[in-house]
Parts: structure tokens; C-alpha cells; sequence
């Protein structure tokens, strides 16, 4: 799970948002310090650029990069320091940017939050080196005392909250190794490279450090484990409030675990930081000894300005990942017999797991934090042990839930012990269905996910029936949701998937009914990467080209503002725009050409034939694959030949890249594989050009690229195949088996492969479970539609009823939004209308299985069928 999520669940209800959207109101918890409301001097600038809030003189000429200052801050100092900062640059003419609000600060400095980028609240830019010096001695003593979290990117100036770090000052970008678009620096030579943002203080190799840095330098190494009782074996987690590791006792020889705890970092939703929520389960933990479903605490001790809490080492695993291989619906046709067991598993377990929380109800302590990942479980099964009590509380009726997974977080108005029981009524569901994220949406979803499991599952209903009277207890629909009342059950969606149009025109609602055509930075809500990149809200994947195009080829109905926003957008393409066809300018291009805006159209083919192409990745989703598909399509509906050529050119820097890839390192990150970011992308641009120009040279190409592919691949339960990850193996359209079984199909329509057939039939059955994460297109059962709809490989899994069980199946997924059909998006936190992650993609997958003309993704039509 991705949790950067939460953070951009906070400014609204419905559909994943900025974080800075909250702290533009001026009004609540978003509201900007008053310190930003001052009168700037004559001739200074006040400039927004996502969460932060930059000031400097328009006269200050800034080198591009060098040594620059950041700040830290806790929430009660921050504005006192920001105070005292402004005071000090703007008389002096000093450039600087501030986090311009308590929440947002508070989202830096939570416990996900970047670990790079965490305690940064200020940042101050020197012209030069010697006013590095100057103004970082001056705020050292301007701001002596003042507590901050450790920025772990930097190096810490002295003992107080100023540190320093080589990097940009102005906006550049370049591709990095791997061929993804990143923030840059220059070299020594001239050339742009990653400016690397990580949380550790690194000097670019080309970079002398200042002497007078050098006794910073020195003071940060002098803190090490040498003198420590254990020794670290294993890091099992990081997140920034600090790390988990497996340890042995030097002393026993007895295997631990120790939790590491930052000061002023790591900030729950009660604003407790990383020591205080080790207190907290220090405290819970003692007060459970002896009970046998908690860990005994062995140690606690400081080193350097970080805590520790050593504790008891369990044997076992959580249950998410007994739960991950014992759940029959990632079957394609589980017995009766395997329902019915594992029916009586899931009871058995849930009642351990409920005695278990009667067990620290009994001394006093609400667990607060219960989920399937926080639960460890025996290996002979017959025993649990709750996991992480960081957010217990101790003899508090009144105490609210501060840190939660997205799939069990309690309503606003429980309390104390109450918490856990919603957690328990989650979990109930939650083992049948892991769909409970939903709830986040619409509470309401609790009695559709009931009715399924009934109708999956031997389970009683009234044992369902007592979790959803538990979840939607005070529950009151929401009126955006466009309900007419609770409804439940069959009732639940507006209309059923199987009835096309209807799904159609209602998904096509919900689509336009969500549009925010004043803002500038997206037009329809999407996925959280809309906000990552120049180019997130107009782009392919989650941006407005990718839902105009699936509404477009589905025959719903059309949108004219958003496209004449898309125009508008891409009249001059923002600095640090990719270029690549699911991210960037090229998809963009593509959708504009199909849409009738021929003259934009290449407008952005000539700003894409600008830029180098040299460093830019082989692959689909974002690299030169994407990039030449859409040149040669290009070429062939506006009749520039140049644009052939070019795709041509594209084509033999994808071979020679993937030519010259060298092994992955022993231990080191397993290549990427599937459609969107592996090999089978290059694939795709050597098949579309070799039925061009009929070169068997480039169906050698495309085989070849296969390979690798299929080399990365593993048979999982039932002899699917999947996309090895090493923790994990992947099904998914977008980086599984199912985009390489969709490329597989094309290929021998042209040429025989006894070892791609069995390959594709092999992936066939990786789309045929019944029960998917999610619904998107690319990391879900939208995808699995898409394919089954598509392959011509025939054959048991393929036929119209198994279609439609997937389809069945997808509408898991779905809520009501203002009465109309739609998608909750990547982790099901909110809803998406975007086409890789909501309700877009979800409308071009039941257009392929549905719509009179079978609909398609870019450069993947439907094949000839034999």
C-alpha cells in the first residue's frame, strides 16, 4: 500500500486533492500563518508553487544551484520562527519560501509524509557561499533553542534547527538512470543530472565541501552503535517517525525488535510526535504483560536525540499474508468445498482476533489501531498477537482514533473501546472482501459489500448483518452521494454494468458531473500522480486527454470545455512536462490529432522534437515506445512523412537501449516487466511498425523484447502467470502478466511461437479470478475485462459468461456519485475519473466487452479474430 495517499485525502470528501487546496480558504485548519499576510516591500515577488509560498526581490539574480538553508520547525514554534526568518531576508533582500500553514507543516511532518523532504519549513537561498556561511551563523543565533525535527537530507548546522545542503535553486529537469523525468543539477562538465533528494546528507561527487562545514560534517558522524548491547540484523520498515529493525540481545543471544522513534517528527493525527507514540506503546505494552496477545517489553534507551523501544520478537506471520493465500477467490472457480472452508477459517480467526481485543479491553487499553497488517498469527494458526500500540490509549474512554489504515478507520464520533469494535466489524467484512477502503467514500457500501459475501461465500448473514449494523451505526447517507435514502444490497448502484448503454451514459455523468473547469491545474479529479508531474492533469493516464478519449471512443458524450482546457493548457507546455504518451506531451498530442485539434496536435510534436531523446527510457507508460507509436500514428493521419521517420528513429533508440541493459546487480531492483513500464511496451512500437513496413527485422525485435519479458514472469496459484516482483507476483494490465498476454496475441497473428502460446494461455487464467484489489484499468478488474474482452486465444475463462462474471465482479468496486455510476480510484481511499487509476478506464473496459464497435487502448485495437 501506498500510504502518500492520506495526505490527499484531507481537502475533500469525494476525490483525491493537493494538499495546499486546504490552505487556500484562509479559514480552519488550512488557514495561513498571519505572519504571510504582511505588505512585501516594493518590488518583491510573492509566488505559489504547490505546498510552498516563495518570496524574493525581482531585481535578485540567483545562481541556478549551490548551497542553500533549510529550517526546521515543530507546529507551536513555527510561526514564531517564520517571524523572526521573514525579518531577517526581507531587509536584507534574502530569497526564501515557507510551508505558509500549520497544516501543511503538519503533513511534511507526519508519520508517511517523504523522508526526504520532512522538517522542511523554511528555505532560504544564498547568492553565494560566503552568504551561506553569514546567514546560516546569524539564524543559528537568531534561533538558538528552537526545537525542530532532524532534517535527514542535510547537514545540521551546530545543534539547533538550521541545515544546509547542496542543490537547485531554480526549476530544471533531466531524465535519470532508469530514463524517468527528475529534478536536476549541473555537473562539472554542464550536464543536467538527478538532484537527488534522499534522506541522507550526500555531497555531489563534483561539489568541495565549504571548510566550514567541515566541523558539521565531523559532528554528524560522531554518534554510532558501537556501544549498543544489540546488534541490527535486519530494517523490517522505515516511515518518518523512524525505523523497525530485528536485532539479537549481544547479552542472551535472544532475537528483538527494536523501534526507533525521531524527536518532533513522525506526527500523528493528534499532532503526537514519533517518542511520544513509543511512550505511549511502551506504556500499553507493560500495562498487557503476561496477557499473551501483545509483546513483552525487554529495553528502552536513547541514543543520540532518537528513542528505542525493544521488545519481544514473534514467531509468525500478519495475517494479511495468511489471508493473501488461503482466500478462494483469487481462484477462478473455487469449489464449494474450498468456499465453505475457508468460510470456517475466517470466523475461526476473526473470533481469536476479537478475544484477543476482549483480552486489552480488560486492563484498560483500546488498541486504536487495528488491520489485517497489525495482526500476527501463528503458524500453526492457532494463536494471534497484536502488533504496533503506538496509538493505544490507557485508561481513556474518550480517546479517538489517531493513526489508522485506510480500510478501518473508525467514524468521527466513536470513542474509546468503540473504536476497536468498528475495527472488528471491519475486519469481519474484510476477510471476506478487502474492500473496506470504500468505506472512506461511502459508509454505505458496507451492506452492498454484505450482500456479496453472501452470495460468495457459505457465511451466515446475520453474522455480516451484525458488522454493517456495527459500521453504519449514526450513519447517515451523504446528500452528494445522490442517494434517495440508504439503499442496500442489488439496489445499491444506480445501474447495473451488463446494461449498455445505460452503465454507459451513467459513468459518462458521473464523469462530467465531477469536472472543476475554473482550476488550472487538473480539469477531472484523478489519482494522486496529477500532482506530481507539469503535465498530471492534462496527461494520458490521469489527466483530461485520457478521459476525453475514453468517452470519445465509447460514443458518450463529449465535452468541448474540457477540451478548449486542454488547449489552453498546453498553448505553452509547463517547464518539467514529460514527454512521454501516458504521462506527457505525446499522449496529449495524440488524443488532440483524434479529437479534430490537428494544428495543437503538432504544435506539441514540434515542442517534443526540441528535446533530446537520448536519456529518456525504452518503455510505453512515460518513455520513447509511447513516443514513437504516437509519432508513427501521427504520421499516418496528418500524412507527415517526417513523423515516420522520426517514429523510425525512436524505434532504433529503444533497440539499442534495450541492447545494451546491462544485468540487474546481484540483490539490487528487478527490472520492471508488463506493458506500461516493461519490455513489452518496445514490443508493441517494433509490432505497429513491422505491419508498417512488413521488416521481419522488427518482428525479430518485438519477439525478443517478449522474452524478457516472459523471463520475468513465475507461475503462481493455479499455474497462472505473473509478473515476479519478488514479495509479490502481479496479474495487472498495466505492469502484470495480462499487457504482455495482450501484446502476446498481436504477435502471432503474424508469426507461430509454441512458447508464446503457452505463455498466453498461461496469462488467460491469471484474468479469470474472481476478486481483484481494485477496479482501475491498470492495477485492477477493469484491466481483466479489457483482456478477456480482447484475446483470441479462446478457450475455457474466455467465453461470454466468463466475461460477464468479471464484469459482475468490477462493480465491487463501484459507488454512487450524485446518482450516477462511479470508480473509487488507487487504495480506494476516493474516487477517480481518470483512465489508468477510475472511472474512465472502468468505461473503456466495459466498452471493449459492450459498446457495438469494441473500444481500445491506444495502438491495441481489437485483432482479427479467427
Amino acid at each position: 500500500m501506498n500510504k502518500g495517499y492520506a495526505v490527499f485525502c484531507d481537502a475533500d470528501r469525494q476525490f483525491y486533492d493537493a494538499p495546499h487546496r486546504l490552505s487556500t480558504t484562509g479559514k480552519g485548519r488550512g488557514a495561513p500563518y498571519a505572519t504571510l499576510s504582511r505588505e512585501l516591500p516594493e518590488g518583491w515577488q510573492r509566488h505559489r508553487s504547490g505546498d510552498w509560498l516563495a518570496f524574493r526581490p525581482a531585481d535578485h539574480e540567483l545562481p541556478s544551484q549551490g548551497w542553500k538553508i533549510h529550517i526546521s520547525a515543530c507546529l507551536d514554534n513555527a510561526e514564531r520562527m517564520l517571524t523572526k526568518v521573514w525579518d531577517y531576508c526581507v531587509p536584507r533582500s534574502v530569497a526564501f519560501k515557507c510551508m505558509p500553514s500549520r497544516y501543511l507543516l503538519h503533513t511534511r511532518n507526519a508519520k508517511y509524509a517523504d523522508r526526504g523532504a520532512s522538517g522542511k519549513f523554511l528555505t532560504v537561498y544564498p547568492a553565494d557561499e560566503e552568504q551561506c556561511r553569514l546567514i546560516a551563523e546569524e539564524l543559528d543565533a537568531l534561533l538558538a533553542g528552537e526545537p525542530g525535527p532532524y532534517i535527514l537530507s542535510d547537514l545540521r548546522w551546530g545543534a539547533g534547527p538550521v541545515y544546509v545542503r547542496y542543490g537547485s535553486f531554480t526549476e530544471r529537469h533531466c531524465y535519470d538512470d532508469r530514463g524517468e523525468l527528475r529534478p536536476a543539477i549541473e555537473d562539472d562538465h554542464g550536464r543536467l543530472v538527478p538532484d537527488l533528494r534522499e534522506p541522507a546528507f550526500r555531497v555531489p561527487e563534483w561539489v568541495t565541501l565549504p571548510d566550514f562545514l567541515e566541523p558539521h560534517l565531523a559532528a554528524r558522524s560522531a554518534t554510532t552503535v558501537a556501544d549498543l548491547p544489540y546488534k541490527i540484523e535486519q530494517a523490517l520498515h522505515f516511515s518518518n517517525g523512524g525505523g523497525v529493525y530485528v536485532g539479537r540481545d549481544l547479552r542472551t543471544d535472544q532475537r528483538v525488535v527494536l523501534k526507533e522513534a525521531r524527536p518532533h517528527a513522525g506526527l500523528a493525527a493528534d499532532e503526537a510526535d514519533a517518542v511520544t507514540r513509543l511512550e505511549r506503546e511502551r506504556d500499553a505494552l507493560k500495562r498487557l504483560s503476561g496477557l499473551g496477545c501483545a509483546p513483552e517489553v525487554h529495553d528502552w534507551f536513547t541514543l543520540g536525540d532518537h528513542t528505542f523501544l525493544v521488545l519481544e520478537f514473534i514467531e509468525g506471520r500478519p495475517l494479511n499474508s495468511f489471508f493473501a493465500h488461503r482466500h478462494p477467490l483469487i481462484e477462478a472457480d473455487p469449489t464449494p468445498e474450498r468456499l465453505a472452508e475457508y468460510t470456517q477459517w475466517a470466523m475461526r480467526v476473526h473470533g481469536l482476533v476479537a478475544d484477543a481485543v476482549k483480552a486489552i479491553h480488560s486492563r484498560g487499553v483500546v488498541f486504536n489501531d487495528l488491520h489485517l497488517f497489525n495482526i500476527m498469527m501463528s503458524e500453526d494458526e492457532s494463536s494471534v498477537v497484536l502488533l504496533d500500540f503506538e496509538a493505544a490509549a490507557v485508561d481513556d474512554a474518550s480517546s479517538r482514533q489517531v493513526i489508522a489504515n485506510p480500510g478501518f478507520v473508525a467514524p468521527a464520533d466513536r470513542r474509546g473501546s468503540d473504536v476497536d469494535h468498528y475495527a472488528l466489524a471491519c475486519l469481519r467484512l474484510a476477510l471476506f472482501l478487502p474492500l473496506t477502503s470504500l468505506f472512506a467514500v461511502d459508509r454505505g457500501k458496507a451492506a452492498h459489500l454484505a450482500q456479496i459475501a453472501a452470495a460468495q461465500f457459505p457465511v451466515p448473514r446475520d453474522y455480516l448483518d451484525e458488522a454493517v449494523a456495527e459500521i453504519l451505526r449514526g450513519h447517515q447517507p451523504a446528500s452528494d452521494s445522490g442517494h434517495t435514502g440508504r439503499r442496500e444490497g442489488a439496489d445499491y448502484l444506480p445501474v447495473a454494468l451488463g446494461d449498455w448503454p445505460h452503465s454507459r451514459d451513467s459513468m459518462a455523468r458521473a464523469v462530467l458531473a465531477s469536472a472543476t473547469p475554473d482550476r488550472e491545474d487538473r480539469f477531472f479529479p484523478g489519482d494522486i500522480a496529477q500532482f506530481a508531474k507539469a503535465s498530471g492533469g492534462s496527461c494520458f493516464a490521469y489527466g483530461a486527454a485520457g478521459v476525453l478519449y475514453a468517452l470519445a471512443e465509447t460514443g458518450a458524450e463529449r465535452c468541448p470545455e474540457a477540451e478548449e482546457w486542454l488547449l489552453r493548457r498546453t498553448k505553452t507546455p509547463a517547464t518539467g512536462s514529460s514527454l512521454g504518451f501516458y504521462d506527457g506531451l505525446s499522449g496529449v498530442a495524440w488524443v488532440l490529432d483524434r479529437l479534430g485539434h490537428r494544428e495543437r496536435a503538432l504544435d506539441l510534436i514540434d515542442t517534443i522534437e526540441a528535446q533530446s531523446w537520448q536519456d529518456i527510457a525504452p518503455d510505453l507508460h512515460s518513455g520513447l515506445a509511447g513516443i514513437g507509436l504516437a509519432l508513427d500514428s501521427l504520421a499516418h493521419t496528418t500524412g507527415e512523412r517526417f513523423l515516420e521517420e522520426r517514429a523510425l528513429h525512436c524505434a532504433q533508440l529503444v533497440a539499442d537501449k534495450l541492447r545494451t541493459a546491462a544485468p540487474p546487480a546481484e540483490g539490487g531492483a528487478r527490472p520492471r516487466a508488463g506493458l506500461l513500464h516493461g519490455d513489452s511496451g518496445a514490443a508493441l512500437l517494433f509490432l505497429r511498425l513491422y505491419e508498417r513496413r512488413g521488416d521481419p527485422a522488427l518482428l525479430d525485435l518485438a519477439a525478443d523484447a517478449l522474452r524478457r519479458d516472459l523471463a520475468r514472469c513465475v507461475r503462481a496459484a493455479g499455474g497462472a502467470l505473473q509478473v515476479d516482483e519478488g514479495r509479490r507476483t502481479m496479474p495487472y494490465l498495466g505492469a502484470g502478466s495480462v499487457g504482455i498476454g495482450m501484446v502476446l496475441d498481436d504477435f502471432l497473428a503474424h508469426r507461430p511461437d509454441d512458447a508464446f502460446e503457452r505463455a498466453r494461455a498461461e496469462i488467460v487464467q491469471a484474468a479469470q479470478a474472481k476478486f481483484y484489489a481494485q477496479p482501475g484499468l491498470f492495477r485492477g478488474a477493469a484491466g481483466m475485462v479489457l483482456h478477456l474482452s480482447r484475446t483470441t486465444i479462446g478457450g475455457p475463462g474466455t467465453h461470454a459468461a466468463d466475461l460477464h462474471r468479471q464484469i459482475d465482479s468490477l462493480s465491487w468496486g463501484a459507488v454512487p456519485y450524485r446518482g450516477h455510476l462511479a470508480f473509487a480510484g488507487e487504495q480506494m481511499m476516493r474516487l477517480s475519473m481518470d483512465l489508468s487509476t477510475g472511472t474512465a478506464g472502468c468505461l473503456l473496459a466495459l466498452g471493449s466487452a459492450l459498446h457495438d464497435t469494441p473500444v481500445h487502448l491506444p495502438f491495441l485495437p481489437p485483432p482479427r479474430r479467427p
